[in-house]
């Protein structure tokens, strides 16, 4: 179903997924006109605001357009937009395809996409393959800013440099073909610090969205409010910890989170989350090593819960990886232990620095 203006300005369920990526159609959408048809086309007034808008928010952006790759590309830099929009497909592709595509090379599920074109067939055709995607008429536009999909609750640093942070993975993706070696290798050309820190009250914004938007890499699922968070964060009962990467080619900003609950004899990850982005990095299992390192050396047993959906498998990978094993189960949660006896030492390609 396509949303309506009445569904636009209607549309405050709580329940709806916040939008993590646009993609625009462009012929009559972006920009009035057809680009191999007409002599001149012109971009429609409010779109430059919407893009930049969108892009302070920390919500990405991408091109899914029926149209000829370099035309299109040479017209995007005239309009000084093309930095923008994250792997365009401008292809004669079925938009769904296209749309696919994107979600890949981003590492994001389509159900946090959006999704604007001015032609109802290709937003049928898209909606019919992909119906957990927002698919939104171009001619609504003028309230799509409105929309509660596209307001997060905090924009972040973290938010407002996503797009420069996801041009940074191009670079190293690109840098890593190219590279002749072994992962490891490449790795430790990188240059990678990895912090560790205990969360500060400034800290708790990101906190709250990492525990938002992080679904494939959450081993409960759980989410916390900001006020949540910093209960746990002056609890002494709790840890509430959090972690940043930066390399040589910049900053992936916070990137991990991870709530202990401290009982007397033993411990319990109550959440474990990574930031997708960084898990090809080989740095996945440093918090975890950290908390067992932890544990052992406050004589406390350490437990994690661990609730399985059709995303999260790696984390559970992960666990099993450091020795985790599954003691008891209610109903989807997991509950498992590990015993402590196998530590492994932080990866040598990467600098870990433990703050307070």
């Amino acid at each position: 179903m396509i949303s309506t203006k009445a569904e636009v300005l209607n549309s405050k369920q709580a329940d709806k997924k916040a939008v993590k990526c646009v993609v625009w159609d462009l012929d009559n959408t972006l920009w009035n006109g057809v680009l191999l048809e007409d002599d001149r086309i012109f971009l429609r007034n409010e779109v430059v605001e919407i893009i930049k808008k969108l892009d302070s928010r920390g919500i990405l952006q991408s091109i899914a357009s029926k149209n000829d790759a370099a035309k299109a590309m040479a017209q995007l830099q005239e309009f000084e937009l093309h930095e923008y929009f994250l792997y365009p497909q401008i292809n004669w592709n079925s938009k769904s395809s296209s749309i696919q595509e994107i979600a890949h090379s981003l590492n994001l599920g389509v159900d946090t996409f959006a999704f604007i074109d001015d032609q109802l067939f290709e937003l049928e055709e898209v909606k019919f393959s992909l119906p957990e995607l927002l698919c939104i008429n171009a001619a609504e536009l003028g309230h799509l800013l409105d929309m509660p999909e596209m307001n997060p609750r905090f924009i972040t640093k973290d938010s407002r440099l996503r797009r420069l942070m996801y041009i940074s993975d191009i670079v190293r993706n690109n840098s890593e073909k190219s590279f002749i070696g072994t992962q490891e290798e490449f790795l430790a050309t990188l240059n990678m610090t990895f912090t560790i820190s205990s969360a500060h009250e400034e800290d708790l914004q990101r906190a709250e969205e990492l525990t938002l938007r992080t679904n494939q890499l959450n081993t409960t699922g759980y989410t916390y409010s900001y006020d949540e968070l910093n209960h746990f964060r002056q609890s002494d009962k709790h840890k509430l910890l959090i972690a940043s990467l930066d390399d040589k080619y910049g900053s992936y900003g916070k990137i991990g989170l991870v709530l202990v609950e401290c009982q007397e004899l033993v411990w319990t990850i109550k959440l474990l989350l990574m930031s997708c982005r960084v898990m090809s990095r080989g740095v996945g299992t440093i918090m975890l090593n950290y908390i067992m390192t932890l544990a052992k050396n406050n004589n406390v047993r350490l437990r994690s819960e661990f609730v399985s959906n059709d995303r999260n498998r790696m984390m559970y990978v992960s666990y099993k990886f450091v020795g985790f094993q599954e003691i008891d189960k209610h109903g989807d949660l997991q509950i498992l232990e590990n015993k402590l006896t196998r530590i492994q030492p932080f990866p040598k390609y990467v600098k870990v620095n433990i703050l307070n």
